[in-house]
């Protein structure tokens, strides 16, 4: 689940959209006070005393009762002595660093604390490992349910398992019908897919006929740091090499990603906006059919539903991306420092096993992490509504097929932020010249970062 401007993702699995029950919505107050330093007031579980889980997330995970798959509610009637609280805020990267603040003091933790794939490799790294609750050997989840990769990318050095899968990030691209008519290009989607088939670059040219056609006011894409995200997801290496260490500057990846966006940017073919705003603006455009496509990790499904609105059902359908990749997908994790540790896991456990990511995903679009629920029919043979007959469980599940991890760092949700918050932002918004917003992000890369 990715996610946010730069992250999930739900990082996500991200962030998603910003809407969740229960959920605190302000941003500064969710930042500040939303996960509060009182868990669990009153008695225990074991004595059959009332006790609140409070979950920390970002973006949409879909366990919600108000828009997700009524998960909490689900829960509770099983359990009656516990109350389930979430808090949730829009974007990842300062959820990230406000947790981190909060587990360098032990205080203001929630009960169980969502994790993006782009600080995973942190959060399992020596300064973090052991203040995580072992999901491996509390709470009882199946580890072997996940798929392997998964459960590999949240395993400490010494074997510990400080997190469970929620989603992964399958690529797809998500198009407007009524735009790409408007602006003379196929609808269907087998054909929308051909005319950028196995290379970015063909995007940019698909990208580059709408421009000459292009319904007034809109745009070809959405953000050109969206379609960076899209294409280093793509990449069999991203900002680490193959040992686990921050080696952005010598990527393949980054490069082709950076190059690509870029190419975007300066050519027109955005829409010049942040993912994930925090005024709005965003999601105001897919309301508005403002741009014409969006990269479209399967998580971004439930986003698109939210805030394009029941006016634009059927207007958007979803086609194979230039080439395969995964953004994004995230974990729960239970701070060891909590009050009812043995709660928490358990609930974290009954939210990621396969019958619930199934629900989730007939709810939400985001793809499961566990093997069984990925082959099962009820994903395989899915449909969302909102996008009418699209086979949504066979695109995204064919696109699960073919992810390859990349190697990951403990800096690479920072570095990300920093290439596409600090650099390519300022290009498209700004007109920052290429050359120099890269040494900007370099300059970032040097100042914040101790490799």
């Amino acid at each position: 689940m990715r996610t946010s401007s730069s992250t999930h993702g739900r990082g996500r699995r991200t962030a998603k959209n910003p809407v969740a029950a229960v959920a605190v919505m302000a941003i500064g107050a969710a930042l500040l006070t939303g996960c509060g330093g009182d868990e669990g007031k009153g008695g225990g579980a074991a004595d059959g005393g009332q006790i609140t889980l409070r979950i920390g997330t970002f973006g949409s995970f879909g366990y919600d009762d108000a828009t997700g798959a009524k998960l909490y509610a689900e829960y509770t009637k099983a359990h009656p002595n516990i109350k389930i609280e979430e808090s949730n805020v829009a974007d990842a990267q300062k959820y990230w660093d406000t947790l981190k603040l909060r587990l360098s003091r032990a205080s203001g933790l929630a009960d169980i604390q969502a994790l993006e794939v782009g600080y995973i490799a942190e959060a399992t790294g020596p300064a973090m490992a052991d203040k995580w609750a072992d999901l491996g050997t509390l709470g009882g989840a199946d580890l072997g349910a996940f798929l392997d990769w998964k459960v590999k990318q949240a395993t400490t050095g010494d074997g510990k398992v400080i997190g469970l899968g929620t989603d992964i990030g399958p690529m797809a691209i998500c198009y407007n019908k009524d735009l790409f008519a408007k602006a003379g290009l196929p609808t269907d989607r087998t054909e929308v897919a051909k005319l950028w088939a196995g290379d970015w670059a063909k995007f940019i040219q698909t990208g580059e006929a709408y421009k000459k056609s292009a319904p007034e006011g809109t745009s070809f894409h959405d953000s050109a740091s969206g379609l960076f995200n899209a294409v280093i997801s793509s990449e069999p290496v991203q900002y680490a090499n193959a040992k686990g260490e921050l080696d952005y500057e010598n990527s393949p990846g980054v490069k082709k990603a950076w190059e690509t966006a870029v190419s975007a940017a300066t050519g027109g073919l955005t829409a010049k906006l942040r993912q994930f705003d925090e005024k709005g603006t965003w999601n105001a455009a897919f309301k508005n059919a403002k741009f014409a496509t969006v990269a479209c990790p399967s998580w971004m499904t439930g986003i698109i539903k939210e805030q394009a609105g029941p006016e634009n059902q059927g207007k958007w359908d979803i086609a194979a991306p230039p080439v395969a990749g995964n953004w994004g997908g995230s974990f729960l994790a239970v701070p060891k420092s909590g009050k009812h540790t043995k709660e928490a896991a358990e609930l974290a456990a009954w939210l990621t096993a396969p019958a619930q990511h199934a629900k989730v995903f007939g709810v939400n679009g985001n793809i499961p992490s566990s093997k069984d629920t990925l082959s099962s029919p009820a994903v395989q043979g899915a449909k969302l509504p909102y996008f009418g007959d699209t086979p949504v469980g066979k695109i995204y599940s064919e696109a699960a097929a073919g992810i390859t991890p990349a190697p990951i760092s403990r800096w690479d949700g920072q570095v990300k932020t920093f290439l596409t918050d600090n650099g390519i932002l300022d290009i498209e918004q700004r007109g920052t010249d290429p050359a120099k917003a890269w040494e900007n992000v370099r300059k970032l890369v040097a100042d914040k970062i101790d490799k």
